[in-house]
């Protein structure tokens, strides 16, 4: 349950409610078959692992991040937002999700690097250029789907083999990379004019009925890495490591301190000072994201606060 300082878990029972799921973040609550409740809750994770203490205000931070942008894209492609009645709380409708996460690449990063750096060109069916160095922009952006795993990691997928194995119809797959492309070119447009650079994102969509939606969360930290503009070319040119803004920071302080999610393996303490850190980087990104100052959420009762919207939320839904 919640503390004064974070808002760990929650565990309510809504009217209508069918179904309540847990995520390495998020609290979902499933309503009448048609809508969820999603709780953004304070939560970490790496390395497929919930760390043990909570970060202030990330549930916050990532809930508007993604409200900001699911406004901000809806005359792209249709999404499952219906309202943000809470600064931790959207309320949606509930789709059938493809079993696939799209993922694109602008720049040559992170698991792409990894791959390249080990001889490889080319990655779920997409080649890379040779001579290229860890950062460096593709040519265009390269769409590199995995399919979603219900533990460890997702694995690395091509559009022929998904559409092969009947994962998501030919019809389907050149629909969602065509929302992948719009999504990405737009999200990184946007990310230009505060200053940021979108390196690379990921999507999930869903069905709701026969049209396509796009479902979770949009262009935050934790689904995104963003660099700093400013400072790309330079830092290019120069061989240095990019600074950036996406929970990659999170990681390698636990790389660092000896966790990566193998067995045997304790994840290191996390110190007051450790936990501010984070605090201070996902503030950090929210304002330059969105070019808005943050509020923080008041946490004392906000158990009850939460409960007492959602219900004053559901009742437009006429369920009993």
């Amino acid at each position: 349950m919640p503390t004064t300082k974070a808002l760990v878990a929650t565990n309510y029972f809504f009217p209508g409610q069918k179904k309540f799921y847990r995520g390495k973040v998020r609290d979902v609550y499933h309503i009448s078959d048609k809508y969820l409740v999603v709780v953004a809750c304070d939560r970490i994770s790496a390395f497929d692992h919930v760390l043990p203490k909570p970060i202030p205000y990330k549930g916050q931070i990532l809930n508007q991040i993604a409200a900001y942008f699911l406004d901000a894209t809806n005359h792209i492609c249709p999404n499952w937002k219906i309202s943000t009645p809470d600064p931790n709380v959207t309320i949606g409708h509930q789709c059938k999700p493809f079993k696939i996460e799209m993922v694109i690449r602008g720049y040559l990063a992170g698991h792409a690097w990894r791959e390249y750096k080990s001889g490889k060109r080319i990655i779920c069916g997409c080649s890379m250029p040779d001579g290229m160095k860890e950062n460096d922009k593709f040519p265009t952006p390269i769409v590199t789907p995995t399919i979603k795993a219900d533990k460890g990691h997702d694995t690395d997928i091509s559009a022929d083999e998904i559409i092969a194995q009947g994962i998501v119809t030919a019809d389907h797959w050149n629909q969602l990379e065509k929302y992948t492309r719009q999504l990405y070119d737009f999200g990184n447009a946007m990310a230009q004019k505060n200053g940021l650079i979108l390196v690379d994102t990921k999507y999930e969509f869903g069905l709701k009925g026969e049209e396509i939606m796009l479902i979770d969360e949009v262009h935050t930290p934790d689904s995104s890495r963003y660099f700093y503009l400013n400072e790309y070319e330079d830092l290019q040119q120069k061989g240095l490591e990019q600074k950036q803004l996406s929970k990659e920071f999170v990681r390698q302080w636990l790389i660092e301190n000896n966790f990566q999610g193998l067995e045997g393996q304790e994840i290191p303490e996390m110190t007051e000072e450790f936990i501010n850190s984070v605090t201070s980087r996902y503030l950090e990104l929210f304002e330059k994201v969105t070019a808005q100052k943050f509020e923080k959420t008041d946490y004392s009762e906000i158990d009850l606060r939460i409960e007492n919207i959602v219900l004053m939320n559901l009742q437009q839904f006429n369920i009993q």
